[in-house]
């Protein structure tokens, strides 16, 4: 099945809201074996979206549009798809009844245009929205292509998608035929990575497919394999197998593991518990394994010492450390590490101190300068890492490392 994706709003073309959904919708699609072969964004004009309805819906079986299905005056996708597919339309009483209770639950008066979230053009089947007002809407014509309108609300459109599209698409013809199997990495470049692997054409065939997909968190590892189900399994299994090998301790899971995750198993099976100093990444390293259910079985608590005088006073950093190497060098990180193991009485203790950026740098220490530090019962030590000059991604690649290197240090 081949697909494209609509995503309709202006506030995505000036860069006010940044447009998630095409990427997670690229991502789950291609799980299902259905080929996304383009994603348009567009303005929520009557003309843009007749335009690229007529387009889009003459090249591929599946169109997903996003967004325009709110009940304001510049909501304007299902009045639109209603023209296009001479599709009148008409109110819903089950669905008016239920914006009411939306409304109601939440102790809200129901505002005047609410009921254009109960309009369906004829036709059309509503998908129930599990976490707000607005629903689906889904349509197939007689020659079996299929338009689906979404929420532009990622949210609301990912759990419509979960409860509704996703199950119907699966069991449909020509969906499900690409397999896929996907191999998580961390504490590995891409270009790195590439060369640990090596030349992989005689192990990947004609029939199976390898990407590299980096992200601030590692390098995942996508196979796709067309071919019958039983085929296809056995030759992911295969090409796993050696990428394994020689990919050694780098390959952290698969699927949607996350390296808070597998740091998170390692510390569950060794009874071990874990506690963060944290400089450069402000908190990050604690969010991150809190965003883990279950969590608490080995996350004792981060010390969020930004200030110099906070990593003296809390953490016993010693005055010497600053004096001769700086705040950002071995012995701060070493000593915040052993400051927070021992103030918080974990199995391991992690910090980082850094440049985040954009200034701070110097010549000796540049923008994306990152010292972390990993104390466990044999000892302490930091690893230097010099990433990049923006801010924002520094924080997570930084928080990345950290965790990645109190990982391979319980390995």
């Amino acid at each position: 099945m081949k697909a494209e994706l609509l995503t309709i709003g202006d506030e995505l073309l000036i860069g006010q809201t940044t447009n998630t959904n095409a990427a997670w919708l690229g991502r789950r699609l291609s799980r299902l074996g259905v080929r996304v072969r383009r994603t348009v964004t567009m303005s929520d004009t009557r003309d843009a979206i007749q335009r690229e309805l007529d387009r889009t819906y003459q090249d591929a079986r599946l169109v997903v549009c996003t967004g325009g299905l709110g009940p304001t005056h510049d909501d304007r996708t299902r009045t639109v798809v209603g023209e296009y597919f001479d599709a009148p339309l008409h109110t819903d009483d089950t669905l008016l009844d239920r914006v009411r209770q939306y409304y109601n639950r939440r102790d809200r008066e129901m505002p005047d245009a609410a009921p254009r979230l109960a309009q369906v053009p004829e036709g059309f089947e509503p998908l129930d929205n599990p976490v707000g007002a607005a629903v689906g809407l889904w349509y197939e014509a007689a020659d079996g292509r299929l338009i689906v309108l979404l929420p532009g609300i990622p949210d609301e459109m990912k759990s419509i998608f979960d409860a509704s599209v996703e199950p119907r698409l699966g069991a449909l013809p020509g969906v499900g035929e690409v397999h896929h199997r996907t191999l998580v990495t961390a504490g590995i470049p891409e270009t790195a990575l590439q060369e640990r692997l090596g030349d992989l054409s005689g192990v990947l065939g004609d029939d199976v497919h390898l990407a590299y997909l980096p992200s601030t968190s590692g390098v995942r590892l996508r196979l796709s394999a067309d071919a019958a189900e039983a085929d296809a399994t056995a030759r992911l299994n295969e090409v796993a197998s050696v990428i394994r090998e020689r990919a050694g301790d780098c390959i952290i899971g698969t699927g949607d593991v996350t390296p808070e995750d597998a740091l998170g198993h390692l510390l569950r099976d060794r009874d071990a518990t874990i506690a963060a100093a944290e400089s450069a990444t402000g908190g990050l390293i604690g969010h991150r394994l809190t965003g883990v259910s279950g969590s608490s079985d080995y996350f004792l608590g981060s010390i969020v010492a930004y200030a110099d005088r906070v990593k003296q006073a809390v953490l016993g950093v010693g005055e010497a450390a600053f004096r001769e190497h700086g705040a950002v060098s071995e012995a701060v990180a070493v000593q915040m590490a052993e400051g927070v193991q021992e103030a918080l009485g974990t199995t391991i203790g992690v910090s980082t101190t850094g440049i985040a950026g954009p200034t701070g740098g110097t010549p000796e220490k540049p923008v994306g300068t990152v010292w972390v530090g990993v104390a466990d019962a044999d000892g302490a030590h930091a690893t230097h890492h010099q990433f990049v000059e923006d801010r924002t991604l520094n924080k997570e690649l930084f928080a990345s490392a950290a965790l990645e290197r109190a990982r391979r240090g319980l390995l």
